[in-house]
Parts: structure tokens; sequence; C-alpha cells
């Protein structure tokens, strides 16, 4: 089985501060986790100037003010991201970040990124998938808010333009995501409809649920990271602390290990036991050499290491060859 993925998702909890940002980069290479992802754009070009927060912006973020206005807040320069690309090189961790708006694609180009990671919002954005596909690299796509219909009409545009494999992150866009808007279950529609490999974006609070979704399958999981919580900004507050985040990393490997292979046969660790918690046909009372065996004189006890009680049929009738005691092991 391959390994899961796990994606450390900073994107904007860094707050604009490049100082933030790498510290963000040691957090992950601590956590372990494979990739750390951030968010690139250019606010102009990302949002209007009417458009507004989102009901969990504004909350978290404590400010009434345009997305324009936040947004200008919470990016980086193209400066800054080469700084951060080139401290996770040299920190052994893969740098990604979602591009947001076309000249970011084509700014992020020039980073040899694992994958294209395309956020939920863009999947109806016909020039922003172009543009992306025409790369032809691998793309990891989001589909929160998406029917099936528009994830297909997505792939089907990527796919005419020459992208790469393709591959599919079911996901909630609420933060935090009500448990009970998770639908994990929907990884397998995904995977069933479309026969590409399926990982979790998870916007839940807790480590509960992206764990959950490695036991269903998922082979990518994307999961946002903070500093502090109680840090002012839209996505801190739906996401995990240092602490929480190696725990959900030790934990997706403990569920990796668990999955196994599929055949069902005794595990290496536990043949050992098999002649303890087994049992065998014994003498239930003494028995005389010459006598038949029956129901009365025989029945099965730990430990393994005689004949297997499935052979039961068998010896009854039998006659024993020689003298047993109580419990002792019925031989041939």
């Amino acid at each position: 089985m391959r390994k899961v993925c796990i994606i450390a998702e900073a994107g904007v909890n860094h707050n604009g501060n490049i100082s933030t940002a790498k510290k963000m980069v040691d957090v992950a290479k601590e956590c372990k986790v494979d990739i750390i992802k951030f968010q690139t754009f250019q606010p102009e070009l990302l949002v209007s100037r009417q458009a507004q927060q989102a009901e969990y912006q504004i909350k978290n973020t404590c400010k009434i003010e345009s997305q324009l206005e936040m947004l200008r807040r919470l990016t980086l320069t193209e400066k800054e991201y080469i700084e951060i690309a080139d401290y996770c090189k040299r920190q052994k961790i893969s740098f990604l970040s979602t591009p947001f708006d076309r000249e970011s694609i084509k700014f992020l180009k020039k980073f040899k990124m694992p994958f294209w990671k395309i956020p939920s919002g863009e999947i109806t954005n016909y020039p922003y998938l172009v543009e992306l596909a025409m790369t032809h690299q691998p793309i990891v796509m989001s589909t929160g808010m998406s029917n099936v219909e528009e994830i297909e009409e997505a792939i089907r545009v990527l796919q005419e333009h020459g992208s790469g494999a393709i591959r599919l992150l079911h996901c909630n866009t609420e933060y935090p995501t009500p448990f009970s808007d998770v639908n994990l279950r929907a990884m397998q529609t995904l995977r069933e409809k479309f026969c590409v490999e399926v990982g979790y974006s998870d916007h839940t609070q807790g480590i509960e649920v992206p764990i959950a979704a490695v036991a269903l399958g998922a082979t990518i999981i994307e999961k946002h990271f903070t500093l502090d919580r109680m840090m002012e900004g839209p996505d801190h507050k739906a996401s995990l602390e240092p602490a929480e985040l190696a725990e959900m990393v030790q934990e997706i490997r403990n569920i990796e290990l668990a999955m196994g292979d599929g055949r069902k046969q005794p595990s290496e660790s536990e043949q050992k036991n098999m002649l303890i918690a087994r049992k065998s046909i014994v003498a239930s009372k003494a028995i005389r050499e010459g006598d038949i065996f029956t129901e009365d004189n025989i029945t099965t006890k730990r430990p393994g290491s005689g004949i297997n009680p499935m052979q039961w049929a068998e010896v009854l009738g039998q006659t024993a060859n020689r003298d047993y005691e109580e419990d002792e092991l019925i031989t041939r």
C-alpha cells in the first residue's frame, strides 16, 4: 500500500508575515508531514472590490471589511514566496502553493512542485482550468461545493487541454465543517464514478475525521494548521495547533500500518498464540487401552498442540491405543 500523502495547509495562517511562514515550515517538518502548502494570489485578480467576506471570515477576523481588504493583509510577495520555497528545500520538506488566479499559475511554474492543487472555488473557473491543464502536470483537485456533474465537467476541461494525472479530494468548505456535513462516504462515490485516486481535505475541528478518511481509503490528507488558534485570521479557528498536527500524522501512520494488505491469514505476531488459544481433543476422564472414544470420555481443551477438534467426528468410535489420564492429549 502506498504511503498516504499528508499535506499541512499553512494557507494564509502566516497572516502575511514571512517570519511566521518560516516558523510554520519548521513546525511542518517537525511534525513529519510530506508537504507544506501555501496559497498564492494577487488580491486584485482574485476578488472584485464589491466581494464581501464569508460569514466565517467576519466571525474569525472580527473585522467588517471587503474580501479585497482582508486578502491584502494576508498575501505575501513573489520574492517572499521564492524565499519560502528555498527555505523548504533547505529544511527538506516539499513546497506547494495553490494558485488562485492565472498570473499566480504563471509565477508558480518556476517551482518544482509535486503537483498543482486546485481549490474548491476554482472548479467552475474555465480559463483557470485551461491554464493549469496546459502545463501538462499532475493535478489534485478539491471538490467542495461541487456536485458530480460539475466535477465531471472540470475533469473533461482539464483532460481536453492536456493535464497530467488527476486526483480528487472530497471536501466541505465550511470552516469549521459540522460533522453532520462531512459525508466521508462521498469519497467512495468519487472513486467509483471517476476511477481515480481519492483523498480528503478536512476543515473539521479535531483529527478524527481525517484519520477515518484514511481508513476509508484516502491516499491524500490535507489539513489546515496554525502556530496558535488564538491568532486573528479567517482560518485559524478551524486549524490544528502543532501538537495536534503531530498527533494526526502519527495516528494516520498507525492506521496506515493497520490497513494491511487485505489477505486474511494469521499474522506473524499472532502465530505464537495459536497453540495457547486453540484447543485439542483430550481425555475428559481416565481411559484404558482398548476403550472406545465417545462423547462421554473425550472433550476439547487448550492447548492446541494435539488433534484439531475439527477432526472430532473422525476420532469418535476409534479405539484407544493406550491408557490416558484425565486432560491428557489424545494421540493417533
